[in-house]
């Protein structure tokens, strides 16, 4: 596709509900399908990605494919790292193949950013993914990209210390809040732990207590995200920070890593990707560490925390050869194995197919928690995923929007503005937005 006629596209679907406003552009391989072109030569795609192992799995597939030969570049990871793709698509230079959040993926697609799967992926989603993950990555009806891995919340705590204490692992939130206050009486200087304003993890928790800040309704976008179940998370970390029960640190700055490694922070609100940064940053503490579900609010339920995916940007010349390769990235137990014997340290994530989960389950080493079998425990948490989540088109402005206000004016002031931000943001585009 010309960028004249992307553009042109853009136009239209913005103008359309979400079922129409990505289907004007069918793959554009039909002449070059995943076998050789017509010159005998291989089929290139180009991969864009910030995923560490990815370049090893790349390598893997190339030496095992005649057909498909896959040429890697790393880009930045976040808003960066969009940048770049977005900008590329616009100016007609995409990859074939780039990884996408799952918080990204209707944004991307909502612009017309992405290829349509349904007929190439959409057998695969179905077939070789838990059903909490398909979600993510099929709506208005289509496939928009194929997920790599799944990310239910759980809860690392520091045994050694809750022992010290005297406080039991926590079920639920009331549980939380009471070992909360009785680990501050008995040290001043520590907390349970740290609650950042950090939109992905008020968004995790507040799916895992029943929001759904993005629904379709009718083939309109509809946010919810000022609801209920929201603003009762929302109400206890605000009251937990107003009682000094726990540190404001920013995910991942300086303090909140020192808090960790010292011990004044004895456990760790994450998802299974946190113990391969865990193991690197604090090696010394290794047995000390245990995991368990994430505290609930009576019920064993789980939103994700981050995710990515795998999806074909418009415009790509060979979308089958690239939803081969997808395929194989995400589902072929040596992807993982290649993924994993190139990495530094150690990888924690948790793939979404269960035949590369069983590999990296097997090359996790599992004495940094004291022989605990991390990845049962958090293949466990995939069945407590809370259903019906869907991430909006305009996840980058509410983003944004609810850590600055949340920030300033408090957790619940931050909802009522990424509230505002997003039905503001899906008129502006002129997506269509349910009343």
């Amino acid at each position: 596709m010309k960028v004249q006629s992307l553009r042109a596209h853009g136009a239209v679907a913005a103008a359309v509900s979400l079922a129409l406003l990505t289907s004007a552009c069918a793959g554009s391989d039909s002449a070059t399908s995943s076998a050789a072109k017509d010159d005998g030569q291989p089929v290139t795609l180009t991969y864009w990605t910030w995923t560490s192992g990815a370049e090893a799995a790349a390598a893997a597939f190339n030496k095992t494919h005649t057909d498909i030969q896959v040429r890697f570049s790393q880009i930045p990871g976040g808003a960066d790292g969009y940048s770049k793709i977005s900008n590329a698509i616009k100016a007609g230079d995409a990859p074939d193949v780039a990884t996408i959040e799952y918080s990204m993926v209707p944004e991307f697609a909502s612009q017309g950013y992405l290829e349509d799967l349904t007929a190439t992926s959409g057998e695969l989603v179905r077939k070789s993914f838990p059903a909490g993950v398909q979600d993510l990555v099929t709506f208005g009806g289509k496939t928009w990209s194929v997920p790599f891995d799944a990310t239910p919340q759980v809860y690392f705590y520091r045994k050694d210390l809750f022992e010290k204490y005297g406080v039991t692992v926590p079920k639920t939130w009331d549980e939380y809040r009471a070992a909360a206050e009785r680990i501050k009486a008995a040290d001043p200087k520590a907390r349970i732990g740290s609650f950042p304003t950090d939109t992905p993890l008020e968004a995790a928790l507040s799916w895992q207590a029943g929001s759904k800040w993005f629904q379709i309704k009718d083939g309109a976008w509809k946010p919810e995200i000022n609801d209920a179940p929201s603003q009762k998370v929302a109400a206890f970390w605000q009251g937990m920070l107003k009682d000094d029960l726990v540190f404001n640190h920013g995910a991942g700055t300086p303090e909140e890593n020192k808090s960790k490694a010292d011990g004044t922070s004895v456990s760790i609100l994450g998802a299974s990707w946190s113990a391969g940064g865990m193991i690197a940053a604090m090696p010394d503490l290794k047995g000390k560490w245990g995991v368990a579900p994430v505290p609930n609010w009576g019920t064993p339920a789980s939103g994700m925390y981050g995710g990515t995916s795998f999806a074909v940007t418009k415009g790509s010349k060979h979308t089958k050869a690239a939803a081969e390769f997808i395929k194989w990235v995400t589902t072929d137990p040596a992807a993982m194995e290649a993924r994993i014997s190139a990495l530094k340290n150690p990888s924690s994530a948790l793939p979404a197919n269960p035949a590369m989960a069983a590999v990296a389950a097997k090359a996790f080493d599992t004495s940094y928690f004291d022989g605990q079998d991390l990845y049962k425990l958090t293949g466990d948490q995939i069945s407590t995923i809370v259903p019906g989540w869907t991430w909006g088109p305009v996840w980058g402005k509410v983003n944004a929007d609810f850590k600055d206000e949340a920030a300033k004016n408090g957790l619940a002031n931050g909802l009522v503005k990424a509230q505002e931000s997003a039905r503001a943001a899906i008129e502006s585009r002129g997506l269509k937005l349910a009343k």
